[in-house]
């Protein structure tokens, strides 16, 4: 099976405030890279090479050794929106798609290579270590997560319960081309106001709904995300002074 890679990179991020200013959030820099930089690094390393950008904010500033394709209702629209202004992919090709403000180890899209399902999540068993980094209280931006074996059960609920999150998703997918098409179709069945609304946990939680199985690739660590411009100083910090820290993705 061959393999390609999305990045929906067309959102401006505008929790980042003025470091979103005048650049994508995927241009900020994280220990001395883009973010960008990061994530086409570690899907090459993964042999992914076939990668394609959705633009949208700055859009002109996104450009490089990777195909690009612009969401022009960037500003309207959601995350799944982008994702599907990408084509479908070929015969038997299967999409990794990253969201754009996350960095990861490459074993992380090796291992969600090998899943044989057609729609497979990966999430974070040491989510509370990240997150304590990141909020004063982790329950104000965490998300309720349950699973049976590999089997998601539930995901994205606002909970006050850390027994009610397993692990957190981590805004990398992969899609085979019967998933892709699954998705697709139930997100055709949607009204155009909820098509513009639909972000990515959101629309996996819709799968659970329509009894589609969603299937989960564990992790512990080696990756992070930066949702705001203070994620980036507290990941920089742990970094100087831990050598060992369990979420170092490089």
């Amino acid at each position: 099976m061959n393999h390609r890679a999305i990045i929906l990179a067309a959102g401006r991020g505008s929790r980042m405030g003025e470091a979103t200013a005048s650049k994508p959030k995927c241009l900020n820099l994280l220990a001395g890279k883009e973010l960008l930089t990061w994530q086409l690094e570690s899907l090459s390393k993964a042999n992914i090479e076939n990668v394609t950008v959705v633009r949208g904010y700055r859009s002109d500033m996104l450009e490089g050794n990777f195909e690009t394709i612009d969401n022009t209702r960037w500003n309207e629209t959601n995350m799944v929106a982008s994702l599907f202004c990408v084509s479908p992919g070929e015969n038997d090709q299967s999409t990794i798609i990253s969201y754009s403000d996350i960095a990861y180890a490459s074993d992380h899209v090796k291992r969600l290579n090998m899943s044989q399902y057609d729609i497979t999540i990966t999430a974070d068993l040491n989510w509370e270590h990240l997150w304590k980094l990141r909020f004063e209280n982790p329950l104000d931006d965490a998300e309720s997560f349950k699973s049976k074996g590999s089997k998601l059960m539930e995901i994205g609920g606002k909970t006050t319960e850390i027994k009610d999150i397993e692990a957190q998703y981590m805004g990398l997918l992969k899609l085979t081309q019967k998933g892709w098409e699954t998705m697709y179709k139930l997100y055709q069945s949607f009204s155009d106001e909820k098509k513009d609304k639909m972000d990515m946990t959101t629309m996996l939680n819709e799968l659970l709904e329509n009894k589609e199985p969603i299937h989960v690739v564990f992790v512990e660590g080696k990756w992070c995300e930066a949702d705001n411009y203070s994620d980036i100083v507290a990941y920089e910090k742990e970094l100087e002074k831990n050598n060992n820290w369990i979420h170092d993705w490089r």
